[in-house]
């Protein structure tokens, strides 16, 4: 998948050192789930490699920017009766911030995740103060559905989730006509 200079591919056991430098990084880490570690080591980053090698289709992918690997994004497919939705999630290494790639990335995946993984609905949870991703997500199409109110402690502190989901309209047409 690939858009100009933006790519998405497998991540491989390689990319441990670049995953694990870039993503130890405070200000991406207050920015994701806290199931990731900080610090962040290499051992954390081939522990997550390995893992993404256990899902058909690949759910986590690495980005790239100019043949040089820059962050991860993934989805996150749900189970039972949501298992035709998605969460997404991804981070962008800082030297790469403000060049575009996480939107390009999230066009990436979004039509991976429509068309391979035959998903209905993708969304996201984005913590308050992160204006950056809800930009990235309403630039793809993503339409903020509600504001969680304080329902995320992340920092020792009480915030806000917004969350943003996009459909697949093809999809829901098909299955509502059968």
């Amino acid at each position: 998948m690939e858009d100009n200079n933006v790519r998405l591919r497998e991540l491989i056991v390689s990319d441990k050192p670049k995953v694990a430098k870039l993503i130890n990084n405070k200000k991406i880490w207050d920015n994701v789930r806290d199931y990731i570690p900080y610090p962040y080591d290499q051992d954390d980053a081939e522990t997550f490699i390995l893992g993404t090698k256990e899902k058909l289709p690949r759910q986590a992918l690495a980005i790239v920017f100019n043949d040089e690997l820059c962050g991860v994004i993934s989805l996150i497919v749900q189970d039972d009766i949501y298992k035709r939705s998605a969460e997404i999630g991804y981070w962008i290494g800082e030297p790469y911030w403000g060049k575009g790639i996480a939107t390009k990335a999230v066009a990436l995946i979004t039509h991976y995740g429509f068309k391979k993984l035959n998903l209905i609905r993708i969304y996201a949870g984005i913590f308050e103060y992160n204006t950056a991703s809800m930009h990235v997500l309403e630039k793809n199409g993503y339409k903020k559905e509600a504001i969680f109110q304080k329902a995320v402690f992340k920092n020792n502190q009480i915030w806000d989730e917004h969350r943003y989901f996009i459909l697949n309209e093809n999809a829901v047409k098909k299955h509502n006509m059968s």
